[in-house]
């Protein structure tokens, strides 16, 4: 299911997708980000569209039943969401994450899943 979602988001030479507790999650997000809070998803780009995608399922989950979306279609969009980041997508700046989400829900919807902003 995962790989699935991933090979939606384009090609890639290598991909890790690993899915860890909030600690590890906090951790990570600490190290890397400078921010002291378990986060649903991290992505560690290796070039040419290699990486990690790393997926806090206790975050996840819980984001999922706040927001009244199934747990699948929430890892659907993070996953997705992740694998864009290895690709060069960003959302730093309004217009790039106005691309990204376009990218996001064209993907989604090949999937068969909804827009995740609506």
């Amino acid at each position: 299911m995962l790989r699935d979602f991933a090979l939606a988001a384009g090609p890639g030479r290598s991909l890790t997708i690993r899915i860890v507790d909030a600690r590890e999650a906090r951790k990570l997000n600490k190290k890397y980000r400078a921010k002291n809070y378990p986060t649903n998803v991290l992505s560690f780009p290796y070039g040419g569209g290699s990486g990690d995608v790393v997926l806090c399922h206790p975050v996840i989950a819980r984001e999922a039943r706040q927001q009244r979306k199934t747990l699948r279609a929430h890892y659907a969009h993070l996953v997705v969401h992740g694998v864009l980041h290895l690709r060069g997508h960003d959302h730093q700046r309004e217009r790039d994450a106005a691309r990204m989400e376009r990218a996001e829900i064209r993907i989604l919807r090949r999937l068969g899943f909804g827009d995740p902003y609506a």
